[in-house]
């Protein structure tokens, strides 16, 4: 082979190499290690795309009830056993029709295209109480579940969506466990 050639070539692939790592890094930046969910930054622009697209798009805010309890009486592996399988409830519950996220801590996030396309909110709500099997113990799970549809936005942003949504979680929350309302 030439070494010119070659020499031209190294530093193509040097680059090529690093632009890969680069790619990679950028990537898992925007997941959640824990559960495999986008993170905050990786999903805001996902979604507001999505609400700007779909006049039918909802926004959900997931809180886990109680979750500090989980921690302090099981410990810390089984909170992530608790974290991991609502992220896993939650992406199969958005199926093919939205992205869910891991905003912080037990606070998750979602948006669909339109709930219609979805198993909707009750079956959302059953599914995110289910418990959590860990270690040979069963461990209870509850979640305040709120959410804002687009069509009753007065401006269809994702910062007024997260706004209404967060506000319908917090009055679930206010009514007990087990709640899902919207705004």
């Amino acid at each position: 082979m030439d070494t010119h050639v070659l020499a031209a070539g190294l530093p193509a692939l040097g680059w090529a190499v690093h632009g890969g790592l680069l790619v990679r890094r950028l990537a898992s930046v925007r997941r959640d290690p824990l559960t495999g969910l986008h993170t905050r930054a990786g999903w805001t622009a996902r979604a507001e795309r999505l609400l700007a697209k779909h006049p039918h798009a909802a926004v959900l805010l997931v809180d886990l009830d109680d979750f500090k309890a989980i921690n302090d009486t099981h410990g810390h592996a089984a909170g992530d056993a608790v974290l991991a399988a609502t992220a896993r409830r939650l992406t199969d519950w958005c199926g093919h029709h939205g992205i869910a996220a891991r905003l912080g801590g037990d606070e998750f996030a979602a948006i669909v295209t339109d709930l219609a396309r979805t198993p909707g909110l009750f079956a959302l709500r059953i599914t995110l109480d289910e418990p959590v099997r860990h270690n040979g113990s069963v461990l209870p799970v509850s979640a305040s579940v709120g959410h804002a549809h687009r069509a009753h936005l007065p401006v269809p942003t994702l910062t007024d969506a997260l706004s209404k949504a967060d506000a319908a979680m917090y009055a679930a929350k206010g009514h007990g466990r087990r709640n899902t309302t919207h705004h």
